[in-house]
């Protein structure tokens, strides 16, 4: 039997990439082969986001270009628990399944293309053995799955479920063999980092023969004897999060959070369902800084939310103001189809989103800027992501793969990606820094 080949689109966040990796080593180890063209493939898998509109636009798009270049296409991911609207659309699809449900893929992979090797359901998922979608250095590990909140504009827990934590032993061990392969920084990732470990009431797991509890300080603790760089993603500000500042100025892992605030005007935050501490949260961000001056704190922010006034917009740009966030992102709300968000009175026009976005970036560019002039003349560790003609790009403890800066590097030695450098700091802008080697 010749060896078949799967096509493969991931789209979405990294949440659905780690998911794409993990269906990809389990596809892998049935005898397929990972092609990069939709000619030469058997079957196309298309890994959807079906989150908003224009995500849930995306894919459909995908999902059609598939069909039209091959014909042969198998659906998964955030919206594949819509499969009436995919098959409406695109009624030829061969199978559709939901987010993480790996074993389903690739049964209907199976059925859409025999494999010639035994389906082995064990197999280890991470490298050396498994596919890994990011570069070489760097890797997502994937804590957790669903999540608890009840967010009034957002569907995850109805997508993906509620909050269940990995075993920390599982966890540890994958990210030792990332390292052990390779992978010079690890981005910690899941709905809700900080409530890792709530659905087992903390339970207590075992790694290098002695226990750890299934907690986010016990497990950033752990992840800091790896030696490599270690940066925390979607982290609701629980109050256990101030015992990760001290690890952070120790240089355990990297002083960085991303939080997602979403608005700060306790009208809003109400009726988003998340909670209103705008003002003690502004204390502690103060007292995090006063532990660890070199934290970086990211952040999203929706404007045009359902009921938001001009008052509770000015009340987010002097709240961004007195937090000097460092990066920021922000979104016009979008309704979703299914979230509670869509039946609130007080809908903002487009054109006030629009106006309210553009006042939003302006405000916060200044912020950024001058917060990056701080570091000229400064030294920093920067790792590598690309080299080329025209130099190394790569990124500081203050910047995420994708979605935040980078540092562009001069240097008189060759370097690669992957390497970690020392830069002296020559300039900045509103988002990115340049340098030189020190």
């Amino acid at each position: 039997m010749s060896t078949p080949k799967v096509g493969f689109v991931s789209l979405g966040c990294p949440k659905a990439l780690v998911d794409s990796e993990r269906i990809l080593t389990q596809l892998r180890t049935e005898g397929y082969e990972v092609v990069s063209s939709y000619d030469n493939a058997d079957v196309v898998v298309v890994n959807t986001c079906g989150f908003i509109d224009s995500a849930k636009a995306e894919s459909l798009d995908a999902i059609g270009e598939a069909i039209a270049e091959n014909g042969r296409v198998i659906v998964t991911g955030c919206m594949g628990v819509e499969e009436s609207a995919i098959r409406s659309v695109h009624p030829s699809v061969l199978a559709v399944t939901g987010p993480q449900q790996y074993e389903q893929v690739v049964r209907a992979v199976h059925d859409a293309a025999p494999a010639p090797v035994i389906h082995n359901p064990y197999v280890d998922l991470v490298p050396p053995q498994g596919i890994k979608l990011t570069p070489r250095h760097y890797a997502y590990l994937k804590i957790s799955e669903g999540c608890n909140h009840r967010c009034s504009f957002c569907i995850i827990p109805s997508m993906r479920g509620d909050l269940v934590s990995r075993p920390i032993g599982d966890v540890l061990d994958e990210a030792r063999r990332l390292a052990d392969a390779g992978v010079k920084e690890l981005l910690v990732i899941s709905q809700d980092t900080s409530a890792y470990g709530v659905d087992v009431k903390f339970r207590t797991g075992f790694w290098n023969g002695r226990p750890v509890r299934t907690r986010m300080t016990e497990l950033c603790e752990a992840l800091s004897e790896l030696g490599i760089w270690v940066r925390l993603h979607y982290v609701y500000p629980y109050p256990h999060v101030d015992e990760a500042i001290p690890l952070m100025a120790e240089g355990k892992i990297l002083p960085y959070l991303d939080i997602p605030f979403q608005h700060a005007s306790p009208a809003v935050l109400k009726a988003m369902k998340r909670p209103a501490f705008e003002d003690r949260t502004l204390a502690r961000i103060h007292r995090w800084r006063e532990t660890c001056p070199d934290l970086t704190l990211r952040s999203t922010f929706i404007v045009g939310f359902p009921g938001e006034t001009e008052a509770d917009f000015q009340y987010l740009l002097d709240w961004l103001t007195e937090a000097q966030l460092d990066r920021v992102g922000c979104f016009q709300y979008s309704a979703v189809d299914g979230a509670p968000a869509n039946a609130l009175a007080g809908a903002v026009p487009e054109e006030v989103k629009q106006e309210r976005w553009e006042r939003f970036m302006a405000h916060q560019q200044g912020i950024s800027a001058a917060r990056l002039q701080r570091k000229v003349d400064t030294e920093i560790d920067v790792l590598i992501d690309k080299v080329d003609e025209d130099g190394a790009v790569g990124r500081s403890s203050a910047d995420a793969p994708e979605i935040d800066g980078c540092v562009y590097v001069a240097s008189d030695r060759e370097l690669s990606p992957g390497d970690i450098v020392r830069v002296r700091v020559t300039e900045a802008d509103e988002y990115d820094l340049w340098g030189d080697t020190v």
